[in-house]
């Protein structure tokens, strides 16, 4: 039996272990594009065809194709809100994109699969949807910025060159494998380090949805379309409590002024020109959380039968398992 196959790029991410995870389970033989640092150890069991390379290395990235490849999932991605890593996201979102998209021209890929943001359409007054413009506020900021740049390359390729793209925009994601998102919040209320709780609010997903959507997207997705991949909403203190709950830890009552946390990472900024360290509040990262982003997911559900989960049920799946892995105080 013939195989569907496909290429992942960033599959040592969070989206991209799930996704890797997935797609074996529903029988697609894996191809990825790792670089030679890549910790690979949650697929290392599975039958994965392992390329070394990058994708800001065209060549690296056309060996890693294989004949007949009937998806590129492109998630691999830079999501830096420090201002000193601003060149790398650039070579990474911008730059290694148009290697992919390059590369998949040129072996006839049957679907290109691009893993965004809902962050592009900027930091919106109301909830948005797929036909919602892109707004200004937030976009000083060069993750969005970049990942603006990556869309506008995939559109492109689409538009004048054939390429079959869709495009999926995931809200903020929680489930296993999260080693340095939400899972960072996690730590801190559980270590009680946590300076305190933004004021902001957000669309919550399930990763283990988004990557069903992703594959799903393969054969019912409209070509050239984004998909936002939302979730109920939440606002940053309402996910604190259900965290510290869960954990068994205190949380302040109230969340801190918006003005406190960006007055913050404006002095870390001037601190870490000295220091060269990355701050743990940038100005770019208080502005995220300062924000709210809510997007609505119904032509995902319509289209790709995208599924939300209940922020309380995902907070205890994320916290369930790292747990197992030992990433808390107490792991019982």
């Amino acid at each position: 039996m013939n195989l569907k196959q496909a290429l992942v790029t960033g599959a040592s991410g969070f989206v991209g272990i799930n996704l890797c995870q997935q797609l074996i389970a529903q029988g697609w033989r894996v191809h990825i594009l790792c670089r030679p640092s890549s910790s690979l150890n949650p697929l290392q069991n599975l039958p994965i065809t392992k390329s070394i390379g990058d994708i800001t290395d065209y060549n690296s990235v056309l060996a890693a194709i294989p004949n007949q490849c009937e998806a590129i999932f492109h998630v691999a991605a830079s999501t830096n809100l420090w201002y000193q890593n601003n060149a790398q996201q650039y070579a990474i979102n911008v730059q290694g994109t148009s290697n992919v998209i390059k590369a998949a021209l040129q072996k006839q890929v049957g679907r290109f699969i691009h893993t965004s943001s809902f962050a592009v359409w900027g930091f919106q007054a109301d909830r948005f949807n797929e036909q919602s413009p892109w707004v200004n506020k937030g976009s000083w900021i060069n993750y969005i910025k970049t990942k603006r740049e990556a869309e506008k390359l995939v559109k492109a390729a689409h538009q004048d060159n054939g390429l079959d793209a869709i495009i999926l925009n995931p809200g903020h994601i929680l489930g296993p494998h999260d080693q340095h998102n939400w899972s960072r919040m996690i730590r801190l209320i559980d270590t009680d380090k946590l300076p305190g709780v933004p004021p902001g609010a957000g669309s919550f997903a399930d990763v283990r949805e988004v990557v069903k959507a992703h594959i799903a997207a393969v054969n019912f997705g409209s070509s050239g379309a984004n998909y936002l991949l939302g979730g109920e909403t939440a606002s940053y203190l309402e996910i604190s409590r259900i965290i510290a709950h869960i954990l068994g830890r205190k949380l302040p009552k109230t969340e801190t002024p918006a003005v406190v946390i960006r007055t913050l990472g404006r002095i870390n900024q001037w601190l870490s020109r000295v220091t060269n360290k990355e701050p743990d509040i940038t100005p770019e990262s208080a502005a995220m959380v300062t924000n709210h982003l809510l997007c609505d997911s119904s032509k995902a559900r319509n289209e790709l039968n995208y599924q939300t989960t209940a922020p309380d049920e995902l907070l205890e799946i994320t916290i369930g398992w790292m747990r197992h892995n030992q990433m808390l105080i107490n792991n019982d």
